[in-house]
């Protein structure tokens, strides 16, 4: 028998390592997957990790899907520094898009540059006030973030559910779930022509470098991580928990609703029954694998828009199923916590006790 015993404080290296073993034991798993599968692992990968890159149009899409990544990711970076846990990122983004879907839809007819600034800060204050409801529950009931944000986040899908199948739904649009398309004003420029990659690319890395200044160099962003790091100590030094929890669910959902406006003023250019593929869940292991660093969220967040890509690639020109991309995905969760063990904890055996020992205590 063996039991675990924490090691001393880890390196910053054996850290910053941890998420380059988990990807090299995604890769390996990865190849046993397509071997099974019927696949050429070499050839597999080809098409999985390194056709995405061979192309303009290819390196686009994954810049497209790499920003609400980066948006979400840094948010929940922010909040998990502090043991805030926001799970529903998703559900801000939906909020998200739905405020900003909103303002669209009611400036329809105008022709002005103040549409798609009105339509941030409206998906920002959206994502605010969806996060605002487990903030204050947790600060009031001390009841879990964990549950309450990720219940919210099906609230929100059956809300936008609600919205296109009727309120914003088309008139003109043969009875199809979806609202009217976004005018011109209020959609987001592109960033290259022929490309889908827009402005909210550059928005996120602003977004990214803000957020490592603020962890950086700012009290509230060192209070946060003292809180999570130690959280007697903070206590002790008089850092106000309910100060942090909302700094975090206020900090996260203003970033996740921004993502939402990014999909519905970008891609998608109207209202959907779906805005998000998934992205606020992603996103959680965005922050992990990038360290809850926002620099390291952005390097995390291309390395998912990959799987994401390469996903779909893989289906078109391998036949495989769908769900491999999910699969790749939990894969790298699962060898990043297995990394972190074993970085920070080791098996040390168990001794068993000797005859005379046990002898001698039946004796007394």
């Amino acid at each position: 028998m063996s039991t675990l015993e924490p090691r001393p404080e880890p390196s910053r290296r054996m850290m910053l390592a941890s998420p380059l073993i988990a990807a090299a034991a995604m890769l390996l798993t990865g190849s046993l997957l397509f071997f099974f599968l019927g696949q050429q692992p070499l050839h597999a990968f080809y098409v999985y990790f390194v056709k995405p890159w061979t192309s303009l149009y290819g390196v686009g899409e994954l810049l497209l899907k790499a920003t609400p990544l980066i948006l979400c990711g840094v948010g929940l970076a922010i909040g998990f520094r502090a043991n805030v846990a926001n799970i529903g990122a998703d559900g801000q983004l939906t909020i998200g898009a739905i405020a900003a879907g909103a303002v669209a839809l009611y400036f329809d007819q105008v022709e002005a540059w103040w549409v798609l600034p009105l339509m941030l800060a409206a998906g920002a204050l959206g994502g605010m006030l969806w996060a605002a409801i487990p903030a204050l529950l947790r600060t009031r009931f001390n009841t879990s973030e964990i549950l309450v944000s990720l219940m919210l986040v099906y609230v929100a899908y059956h809300l936008l559910s609600y919205l296109v199948h009727g309120p914003m739904r088309d008139p003109d649009g043969f009875n199809f779930p979806q609202s009217k398309m976004f005018s011109a004003s209020a959609t987001l420029p592109l960033l290259v022509e022929g490309l889908r990659t827009n402005a909210a690319f550059v928005l996120s890395l602003v977004v990214a470098a803000a957020a490592w200044f603020f962890c950086k160099h700012t009290f509230a962003g060192y209070r946060m991580q003292v809180s999570g790091m130690a959280p007697a100590a903070a206590l002790y030094a008089g850092f106000s928990e309910p100060r942090n929890v909302w700094l975090a669910f206020m900090v996260s959902g203003a970033l996740a609703g921004v993502a939402g406006v990014g999909e519905v003023a970008g891609p998608l250019g109207q209202m959907q029954p779906s805005v998000s593929s998934g992205y606020g869940f992603a996103a959680i292991i965005v922050a992990y694998v990038g360290r809850l660093h926002p620099l390291g969220v952005v390097l995390s967040a291309l390395l998912m828009s990959l799987l994401y890509i390469g996903g779909e690639t893989a289906q078109i020109e391998l036949q495989v199923p769908s769900a491999i991309t999910g699969m790749f995905q939990g894969l790298l969760l699962f060898y990043l916590l297995a990394a972190d063990l074993f970085i920070h904890y080791r098996f040390k055996p168990r001794k068993r006790p000797t005859p005379a020992s046990v002898a001698v205590g039946e004796t007394v």
